[in-house]
């Protein structure tokens, strides 16, 4: 990679910001006045995107970057950050000779958006390295519940024999009633509802209880919900062994420890 261009007198470098959500929309932008094309992508002008200083090492230290901006452009709207649209996003911030376009850019940093804090018309994201997720405990410790995800690779369970889409019959603040749910709403407990269109589509929102059609979700939706909006309901699982057992017969795939004793075994006996 030639990086003649950054030695020169007056320089013509300027940032570009790629963020990939998880829902699949990628938007670009860059420090220039003006929008850059860069491998048939488009990076709108926003001069008030600036990172702040940025170190590149070899060691494997957390490398967290708060970033500042300007909501300048539509794409970040308040509403969608509120509502956790970018939550667990991926940024790509790179440096590019804007003279010369074709010319590969110089990766600067790569990580995912953690914390959001908005203060006004300004936000700040602190972006997570790879070397971040370092601090994860490498061995698992035991619990009497399961530590699996209902559905992911550790539980085995296909979601998709436990997932019913429907049509939305009723809203009222943070309870939705459902076509499908026929009266079995309390199976969806501490499952999962997705909105497959409206306002709130593509946004998920946990299930703490049901009861007949109607299930609560533990936050109220971000945006308005029209009557007849399609959702994605999932069951879930309260991680009990019993409940693994009786109800999804998945018990040789129970992450827990149902039996081992804890701390609380020495207050079941009279002290001396």
């Amino acid at each position: 990679m030639s990086l003649e261009w950054l030695d020169r007198g007056v320089t013509t470098s300027a940032y570009l910001w790629r963020l990939e959500r998880g829902d699949g929309i990628a938007i670009g932008f860059t420090s220039h006045d003006r929008d850059l094309v860069i491998d048939a992508f488009r990076y709108r002008s926003a001069p008030g995107m600036v990172p702040t200083s940025i170190a590149l090492s070899d060691s494997l230290e957390i490398d967290n970057v708060e970033i500042a901006g300007v909501m300048t452009s539509s794409a970040i709207a308040e509403t969608d950050l509120l509502a956790g649209r970018w939550d667990g996003a991926i940024l790509y911030i790179s440096l590019i000779d804007w003279e010369q376009p074709d010319v590969e850019p110089l990766a600067l940093i790569c990580g995912e958006f953690g914390e959001i804090v908005k203060s006004g018309e300004r936000f700040t994201v602190e972006m997570l390295g790879a070397a971040s997720f370092l601090n994860e405990p490498i061995a698992p410790l035991t619990s009497p519940t399961c530590r699996a995800e209902f559905g992911d690779r550790q539980c085995k369970l296909s979601l998709h024999r436990h997932q019913r889409e429907g049509r939305v019959i009723s809203v009222e603040e943070d309870v939705v009633g459902v076509d499908v749910v026929a009266g079995a709403a309390a199976d969806y407990r501490f499952g999962s509802l997705r909105f497959l269109d409206g306002h709130n589509c593509g946004l998920h929102y946990a299930i703490i209880d049901g009861q007949g059609d109607n299930v609560r979700l533990a936050d109220p939706p971000s945006r308005p919900v029209t009557m007849g909006a399609r959702v994605l309901l999932t069951q879930g699982c309260d991680k009990n062994f019993a409940t693994c057992r009786d109800r999804f017969a998945n018990s040789i795939n129970f992450r827990g420890e149902p039996y081992l004793p804890g701390n609380d075994l020495l207050t079941r006996y009279p002290g001396t």
